[in-house]
């Protein structure tokens, strides 16, 4: 722990740095008002200048106008980050958070979304600019995979596995559904489900009641008798995130300077 400026104190963790100081408010009393993600291997407070140590050389803190950027290495970037929660009603209803937007004069990414239901995260080129805001809906995840969702459907024991592997086709006794399309994910089994392939076409007529699937590796093939069920793109599939809370973390890489003024959410009580 090094004092820094007499009445500042700078610790370097595990996984970021924070500072302390004892007279932080307008009562005197102390607090830990920021956290820094570079890490250093020494830090010293010295006339009035912040210096820092890495890799046997002294840095001196704040004298250009980068941002984000660390010890002269371009790209070493250490992104800003804040992280918040929206959690109107606490406890009372599960909500869905349908949106979410930002005031900024650049585009952040949110990092980190979670609920106490479920969690994922946007990437910055999700977000268009709208009315003066950056918006975007919540999205899954690309690749999520949720059981529990209306998007997962089962359509049976398989009576039939024939084909190449690129092209099997998986026969049923019974019509396959109209819910499902080209393009899902077919799994089998049921402890836990085994990826068997991707949706290329599919036969409801009778008597040839049949799904093709693409079954090439990592895929697993099915044999005669496997429970089949599928799964609808995760992204496309989306419809917010569901919870009593939303914390969110959004991250800004930028080196000039950005700010950011608000964030907000669309949210209404979940119905189930």
């Amino acid at each position: 722990m090094e004092k820094y400026h007499q009445i500042n104190y700078v610790i370097n963790m595990a996984t970021y740095t924070l500072t302390y100081t004892n007279n932080s408010g307008v009562d005197g009393r102390g607090g830990w008002p920021s956290f820094y993600s570079f890490q250093p291997e020494f830090m010293i407070g010295m006339n009035s200048y912040f210096y820092t140590f890495s890799g046997g050389n002294i840095f001196r803190h704040n004298t250009n106008n980068n941002r984000n950027e660390y010890y002269e290495v371009p790209g070493n970037l250490a992104p800003s980050s804040i992280t918040s929660v929206f959690n109107p009603r606490p406890i009372k209803d599960i909500k869905l958070f349908k949106t979410m937007s930002f005031e900024s004069n650049a585009a952040w990414s949110c990092t980190q979304l979670a609920t106490d239901l479920s969690a994922g995260s946007m990437l910055g080129t999700y977000f268009e600019q709208k009315e003066g805001e950056w918006f975007t809906f919540i999205r899954n995840n690309e690749g999520t995979i949720n059981w529990r969702e209306r998007s997962a459907n089962g359509i049976g024991a398989c009576a039939s596995v024939q084909g190449p592997t690129a092209a099997t086709i998986v026969g049923f006794n019974s019509p396959v559904g109209s819910i499902i399309s080209i393009g899902d994910l077919v799994y089998k089994g049921t402890n836990p489900p085994v990826l068997a392939g991707t949706v290329t076409a599919i036969d409801n007529t009778a008597p040839d009641f049949s799904i093709t699937i693409d079954a090439t590796l990592p895929a697993v093939a099915p044999v005669q008798g496997d429970f089949i069920a599928y799964i609808k793109n995760s992204v496309a599939e989306s419809h917010g995130a569901r919870g009593y809370y939303m914390e969110f973390t959004l991250s800004n890489a930028l080196t000039s300077a950005v700010e950011l003024y608000s964030v907000g959410s669309s949210v209404m009580k979940s119905y189930p």
